[in-house]
């Protein structure tokens, strides 16, 4: 077979004037780094017309190519192992970049618990697939650190596919912000259960945690707004009002995903693993002086470092599963990292996989990602179940890519609106333990989501 063909094209630093050429085209879809304004984010993936889509609903998956669809009761990790396998036989030694092809998309919350035996929501909020991904034979790759943008085709890519591609990459279209888009508008978000019910529900979990049934629960409660009009542009207002490293957007049919998310799940390259938890949050003060006292409030929480250090004990497990023997260690623990308008502490757990383990196994026994469960995670998963109202549809899964050669990069899809129908929905939560005051687990849930409520709702 032969090797990857790239095309070097003129670099951008607002990834967005790229994206606007392409976004009519079907399943276009933007990883995104934030940048320029995202301090941690190096690259932007841009891709569209996948050869293959599927999308799982519970217990089935829909399989969508060129000459059809079939239905399938097998495991969904599985099955993008099949569609990956056709595309790592081409020699992809001299590629350039993270990724030359392969799948991109998203495995929902709620996918989890196909693998954890946990039973379905109380209520489905949203109807989007608990998974959905699509093959990808091209991507555009902006590596805002060389400050290059390459534009790059897997062999199976057809000759037709890169014509179009190419020609609507180069051609002189105007910027992102200049381009006419239907209008956006958006009412004010609603939450779906009170302040009241939100704290009845902590104090639900304080109960279990005293009872020995768990250490920490995430919860999360949700809030919707009706919409109308393209929500391209009212993403690209969420990007600069909170840059985000691990971001995304997918738009499809009347379904869309924007993704703020300042978290990794997981990262693999060279069978090396990389996963950075979030655990611990406080918001930026109004002055300097304000914001790095919070910064050293929150540094100085034996409450937030417990919390933290739970998580990276629960995810050391995940790893485990699929490691060599030995190999799993937390260079970093409880760091400090900034955002638009929240302070983080921020831990790295890294590893190596088994010599008889893929990075698919890897994802699959780690997934959902311990710092949107709790700990232990079945158990804490149970009781998210039984005391949240909603589905969590994308938000707490993950967003992002499996390459041809089985590199891997994810997100927690935290800071996320999804899309569906007329509607957009919107998640806060955080992470309960037996000394979370409710009135300030409150209080944070909503100051992780304020700004973007906000934006769309003033766009």
């Amino acid at each position: 077979m032969p090797a990857i063909s790239t095309l070097e094209l003129d670099y951008r630093v607002d990834s967005g004037d790229f994206f606007a050429r392409i976004k009519d085209l079907p399943d276009a879809i933007w990883l995104d780094s934030g940048q320029p304004l995202a301090v941690q984010g190096r690259y932007d993936i841009l891709s569209a017309v996948p050869d293959c889509v599927i999308e799982t609903h519970g217990d089935r998956s829909t399989i969508t190519d060129a000459v059809g669809s079939r239905r399938s009761a097998e495991d969904p990790f599985g099955l993008i192992a099949e569609l990956l396998a056709p595309l790592s036989t081409a020699p992809l030694e001299a590629h350039v970049g993270p990724f030359v092809g392969g799948v991109i998309g998203y495995f929902g919350y709620d996918l989890g618990r196909r693998y954890h035996r946990v039973e379905p929501p109380q209520q489905m909020l949203t109807s989007l697939p608990d998974m959905r991904v699509g093959r990808y034979l091209w991507a555009l790759v902006i590596d805002h650190q060389e400050r290059s943008a390459t534009l790059c085709f897997h062999p199976l890519c057809p000759v037709t596919l890169r014509r179009t591609v190419t020609e609507a990459l180069r051609a002189n279209h105007p910027t992102a912000g200049s381009i006419e888009l239907t209008p956006f508008t958006c009412q004010a978000f609603t939450p779906q259960i009170s302040k009241r019910e939100y704290l009845r529900q902590l104090e639900k979990i304080q109960q279990y945690i005293g009872a020995g049934d768990c250490y920490q629960v995430n919860f999360a409660h949700n809030f919707n707004a009706g919409y109308s009009g393209d929500t391209f542009g009212a993403y690209r207002a969420l990007r600069t009002a909170i840059p985000s490293p691990y971001s995304a957007y997918w738009q499809w049919r009347d379904k869309c995903i924007m993704s703020l998310s300042p978290e990794r799940f997981l990262r693999i390259r060279d069978n090396r693993i990389e996963t950075k938890p979030i655990k611990g949050t406080i918001e930026r003060g109004k002055t300097g002086e304000g914001d790095r006292r919070n910064a050293e409030a929150l540094l100085n929480s034996g409450k937030d470092r417990a919390e933290n250090l739970m998580i990276v004990d629960l995810l050391r497990n995940d790893l485990g599963k699929n490691a060599r023997i030995g190999s799993v260690a937390v260079p970093e623990l409880f760091a400090l990292e900034s955002f638009a308008n929240v302070h983080h502490l921020v831990s790295t757990v890294t590893a190596e996989i088994a010599a008889d383990k893929t990075p698919i196994d890897v994802l699959r026994d780690a997934f959902p990602g311990g710092s949107i469960t709790g700990a232990p995670k079945l158990r804490a998963m149970q009781i998210i179940q039984q005391l949240e109202a909603v589905n969590r549809s994308v938000y707490c899964g993950s967003i992002g890519y499996i390459g041809a050669d089985l590199s891997m990069d994810t997100n927690i899809a935290i800071r996320t609106v999804v899309g569906d129908g007329n509607h957009l929905h919107c998640w806060g939560g955080g992470g309960i333990v037996a000394d979370s005051i409710a009135s300030d687990e409150y209080a944070e849930s909503i100051a992780k989501i304020k700004i973007i409520m906000e934006t769309l709702e003033s766009y």
